[in-house]
């Protein structure tokens, strides 16, 4: 059996392509994380910006409460709430939900779409870790949502139905989940 040159082509470019869209991708955030890969508060829009060589995007909401936010190259985005000055005192990360991106690099060590629940809990089971089932009307139903305490801080990772790792919230207070 010989292939045509045509389908000999279009087989290697499938397997480049499907290889770069499922290759692992790295955050980037090293100057905005300390030695310990926690991310480092207070920041300002400018240096977050400056560091992930993206622009920022500002927005407001409903009550006139501003944000930000930026999307990075490696698919990765980031959004906050600003308080006086412009600081920011917490950080959110998402990736798209319509791309399956596996990104490393983020705050504590953790990657999106590659950490495990089990893993985040082993990690961070000498922080107090509180585990829930996300219901139906969540954004990961039949996931789960981690929260630990690292000094002053809350951390909150949302794990898709199959254990993945999709969300990772950083606050200074625990977000009252009706409040949305």
């Amino acid at each position: 059996m010989q292939l045509k040159p045509l389908t000999l082509v279009l087989t290697v470019l499938f397997q480049l392509l499907s290889f770069t869209a499922f290759s692992q991708k790295t955050a980037n955030l090293n100057s905005l994380l300390n030695k310990s890969s926690e991310f480092i508060f207070p920041q300002t829009p400018e240096k977050v910006s400056a560091a992930l060589k993206v622009k920022t995007e500002f927005y407001e909401d409903a009550n006139d409460e501003k944000y930000a936010k930026w999307l990075t190259k490696s698919g990765l985005e980031l959004y906050c709430s600003l308080g006086k000055n412009n600081a920011i005192n917490e950080m959110f990360f998402d990736i798209p939900e319509d791309q399956f991106l596996i990104v490393d690099g983020l705050p504590f060590g953790l990657a999106m779409n590659k950490t495990t629940l089990q893993e985040a809990k082993t990690k961070f089971g000498k922080h107090g870790v509180k585990i829930q089932k996300l219901g139906d009307g969540s954004s990961f139903p039949g996931g789960s949502q981690l929260i630990f305490k690292k000094g002053t801080h809350y951390a909150t990772l949302l794990f898709d139905g199959k254990d993945l790792l999709k969300s990772l919230g950083i606050t200074k207070e625990l977000i009252d989940p009706a409040a949305n």
